[in-house]
């Protein structure tokens, strides 16, 4: 069989439009057989033309509409740049082995959008198919052929015909084959078409009109555009079918013989119901002229997506469905349903889609007369009419979230969002996104539809609030700006959102410090204690709490944090002084959102180089933010073999000598300067942008005065005839101290002074005799008080203790607490335990301040040698007085005790 040349260069062309210009994507081209077609799928082509040849003889032969028609092949493409090229197994170009295996040839040449830009791919794929029917139609997009089998047994007669009867019609035209053996002498020369009036061709006139008449080895094969004059509408159970019947007349010398064949393929208009929702296309059963006989058996039913047949449990997945009853075969498909796509249309601002896809039906029958069996696949290409699609504005905004959040759609994936209009601005969409709205797409794995999401929260300037009372009314207007993809159709959607929300009052952090410490009050806000706190890089647990003295009293809590403590950073080292700063963040404890921030910087004094007489030197090297990956105990002194004595995560520790670890010495006209440096030692500079250790260096310097006169003087001491031992003097060592409660268990540690207490809360105080083993020595409380300054002889005084008792007038009065031996206790009579009331300051508001020091004298007595006064007892009044009465240790036995400054709030 020869192909046709010459028939024109009129070359299909597919093309897709991008928004952008973009870099020509490589294109993914695969080919797949599917029973008597073959599909080659190209894409995506990226705004990119494609021209399709058909490689035969060596030769590419581009493919035209016509030609393609003629020959077996048709081609589609999607809104999504896809191309798919569909080709018969029995298109005229294919190498044909027996009827069994065909080999097709294409070359795809791509070109780009600008000139001179094209690429040349090839694809072959050879198909196996083996199993023909007796007759195999096919209805394709452009073209409908038939091909039927021309030999058969050798005992079923063939009838013959003269020549000169050729003008008359030859018996039925919906029979098949018949079965005889056909002898090569035989050959093609008049088609006779039915319209169903005869019409006679040649076969070069029937080619001329677009038809394609030829043989393989075992078939004979008619291919005819699916529009010409000589085919007819003909209705099939109510459904309108487009009809050709032909007879082909082979010649042998003075002999003839006929072939009939006919095809009849639906039409969309008439075949298609409608309904919101679903496509429903109806194929009749009983398809004449095809079927000669009432008596048939429908064996098979297949259908499919573009050729490709679905088996059950994909054809339940996407919701298709397919019923056969006595008149016709039915196929439902979801509009929008996996498989098709939709596009999108504007028409006055307002907003509809269509819905194309391509099912296929394949169907195997076989009639009881003639015990021939047909094959019948359509390919059937369905475009639903343009349907209002009003998109839908869903409010998702919670007001406790303080975030407007809006839902729009459903859109089809051709739509765009370019912009949103606000009062006061238009934004793009990456505008948005920077400024923190949160524009999303999303798309249903199961749909070709998506919805566009927007997040405002209530504090940008485009949301207008406005109070009401205790509540805040925010509002928002906006026009979603939208375009149709490629043909950039715009359209738009205004809306209005409102929401309510009771004003609520965030937790509030302040602080402050002092030498050692700092200090942090967080007061709740209108939502209560319901936040978690987190404190430099750890979250505040109930041992993090009780190690920072952590209080609270329902409206307010306070914790103390050494600047030394782990959670400290330290920004800067300057003479002296180490500048470090404390983050405290709260956080909502479901949502992980950060409620506050809180950052405190203080000064806090500390000798970072000390200067000896002897020469001897120490520095204190500290890690600082700056340099956080840094291991102190790499560092070194100049000689690198001279490194810290003490190192931990956050400090180094030199000790050195400026005759050692590479000191240096100069002079100055009054001073002498010894100096060195601390870093990291060369093997680790060297390999430093490999491991990404950061880079250290401090100076560290010792200046000793020269050339400077001092007066010294020397005295002798009479010389004696005898020796004699010298009086000393020393001193016992008394204690006052803060408990935590009145367990004295735990006590408030030195380093937290200043000490944060509440006006509600008691003060448990003790008082201890220091390094004393003697239990005949007790200590005694003669008076105590409460100063607001550190001098303990200021004004105004609150007396609490006077000589040995409470004092009468005070309203709120001490309360002694008695002691006993445990395992921290060795002798009780070295201590003293009270309480005294935090209400006994409140009734003097003029005097009062946020701070309180308190005093005692304290009196250490010896029970083997009694004495008069306060050693009678803890209460020294005439009524209280015991005979078992103790003597003062020494004439110098009163001790003075202070502690504080005590924080009230």
């Amino acid at each position: 069989m020869s192909p046709l040349f010459g028939l024109g260069w009129l070359i299909l062309l597919l093309a897709v439009i991008n928004i952008e210009a973009q870099k020509k994507p490589a294109i993914n081209i695969s080919s797949k057989c599917l029973g008597n077609i073959m599909r080659v799928d190209v894409g995506p082509l990226g705004g990119n033309l494609l021209e399709v040849a058909v490689v035969f003889n060596n030769s590419a032969i581009p493919l035209t509409p016509s030609l393609a028609s003629q020959h077996g092949f048709s081609m589609k493409t999607d809104k999504l740049g896809n191309a798919m090229i569909y080709v018969s197994l029995l298109n005229s170009f294919a190498q044909n082995l027996e009827d069994k295996a065909f080999t097709t040839t294409l070359n795809l040449r791509l070109y780009g959008n600008r000139m001179g830009e094209d690429e040349l791919y090839q694809v072959s794929e050879t198909c196996q198919y083996a199993a023909w029917a007796s007759r195999e139609i096919i209805c394709d997009r452009n073209y409908m052929e038939v091909s039927v089998k021309r030999a058969a047994p050798d005992d079923y007669a063939l009838p013959e015909y003269p020549v000169n009867g050729a003008n008359s019609k030859f018996g039925d035209p919906r029979r098949a084959a018949e079965k005889q053996p056909m002898d090569t002498g035989f050959r093609i020369t008049t088609l006779v078409f039915f319209t169903p009036e005869e019409r006679m061709m040649t076969v070069s006139e029937a080619q001329r009109q677009g038809y394609r008449i030829g043989n393989t080895p075992s078939r004979l094969v008619l291919r005819s555009p699916k529009i010409t004059p000589e085919t007819y509408t003909q209705m099939v159970a109510g459904v309108p079918m487009t009809v050709l019947t032909t007879s082909t007349i082979f010649d042998k010398k003075w002999l003839a013989t006929q072939i009939d064949i006919a095809a009849s393929c639906p039409v969309l208009e008439g075949s298609v119901a409608l309904t919101p929702n679903t496509i429903t296309w109806y194929l009749p059963q009983h398809i004449d002229p095809l079927i000669s006989s009432s008596q048939f058996k429908l064996l098979e039913v297949h259908m499919g997506i573009d050729g490709q047949r679905l088996d059950a449990v994909e054809m339940a997945a996407r919701q298709y469905a397919v019923t056969v009853n006595d008149v016709h075969i039915i196929v439902e498909i979801p509009i929008g349903a996996v498989g098709g796509y939709s596009k999108s249309h504007v028409q006055d601002d307002q907003y509809f889609t269509s819905y194309t896809i391509e099912p296929m039906l394949e169907l195997l029958w076989t009639e009881d007369t003639n015990h021939e069996d047909t094959r019948y696949k359509v390919l059937f290409p369905i475009t639903t009419p343009l349907l209002p699609q009003p998109p839908q504005v869903v409010d998702n905004t919670l007001p406790e979230e303080q975030i407007f959040k809006v839902k729009i759609g459903p859109y089809a994936s051709d739509v765009t969002l370019v912009n949103i209009t606000f009062p006061s601005e238009v934004l793009s969409v990456g505008d948005c996104n920077v400024r923190g709205f949160n524009v999303q797409e999303h798309k249903s794995h199961n749909s070709s539809f998506k919805v566009i999401t927007l997040q405002v929260p209530f504090t940008d300037r485009v949301v207008l609030p406005m109070r009401r009372g205790g509540i805040t009314a925010y509002s928002l207007h906006l026009t979603f700006g939208l375009l149709v993809l490629p043909e950039f159709a715009p359209f738009s959607l205004t809306t209005y959102l409102e929401a309510e929300l009771v004003d609520i009052v965030p937790p509030q952090v302040s602080g402050y410090c002092d030498q050692a410490n700092f200090y942090v009050l967080v007061q709740y806000g209108t939502q209560g204690f319901n936040f978690q706190t987190t404190v430099g890089k750890q979250q505040m647990t109930s041992g993090l709490a009780q190690q920072y003295g952590f209080m609270e009293n329902g409206t307010h809590f306070s914790f103390a944090v050494p600047f030394t403590a782990p959670d400290v950073v330290f920004e800067a080292v300057e003479a002296s002084v180490i500048r470090t700063r404390l983050d405290v963040v709260l956080r909502n404890p479901e949502t992980n959102k950060r409620l506050k921030q809180f950052s405190m910087a203080c000064n806090f004094l500390s000798p970072l180089t000390e200067c000896f007489p002897n020469g001897t030197m120490t520095a204190l090297a500290v890690k600082l933010e700056s340099v956080a990956s840094l291991n102190p105990s790499r560092l070194t002194l100049r000689d690198p073999t001279c490194g810290p004595s003490y190192s931990d995560d956050r400090y180094a520790y030199f000790v050195f000598t400026g005759r050692s670890c590479g000191t240096t010495r100069k002079f100055l006209p009054s001073m002498m300067i010894y100096e060195n440096e601390i870093s990291l030692p060369d093997e680790f500079e060297a390999s430093r942008m490999k491991t990404e250790e950061p880079e250290y260096e401090l100076k560290v310097a010792c200046y000793y005065d020269i050339n400077t006169t001092h007066a010294v003087s020397f005295h002798t001491r009479p010389r004696r005839s005898e020796p004699y031992a010298e009086n000393a003097k020393g001193e016992l060592q008394v204690a006052m101290r803060l408990a935590l409660d009145d367990s004295y268990s735990a006590f408030h540690d030195a380093v937290e002074v200043p000490i944060v207490k509440y006006l509600q809360q008691p003060l448990h105080f003790e008082v201890e005799l220091m390094r004393s083993t003697n239990p005949k020595v007790s200590l005694e409380l003669q008076n105590c008080w409460a100063t607001l300054n550190k001098d303990r002889t200021s004004q105004p005084r609150w007396n609490l203790i006077i000589n040995g008792c409470v004092n009468p007038v005070d309203p709120y009065q001490v309360v002694f607490h008695p002691v006993w031996s445990d395992a921290r206790v060795q002798y009780p009579s070295h201590f003293k335990r009270f309480e005294v009331q935090m209400f006994a300051f409140a009734e003097d508001q003029e005097n009062l301040s946020s701070q309180l020091f308190v005093h005692c004298d304290v009196v250490v007595c010896d029970a083997t040698n009694p004495l008069g006064g306060i050693c009678n007892g803890q209460c020294s009044n005439a009524k209280n007085r015991i005979k078992g009465q103790r003597r003062a240790v020494s004439d110098q036995s009163f001790k003075h005790v202070s502690t504080g400054p005590i924080f009230i709030t």
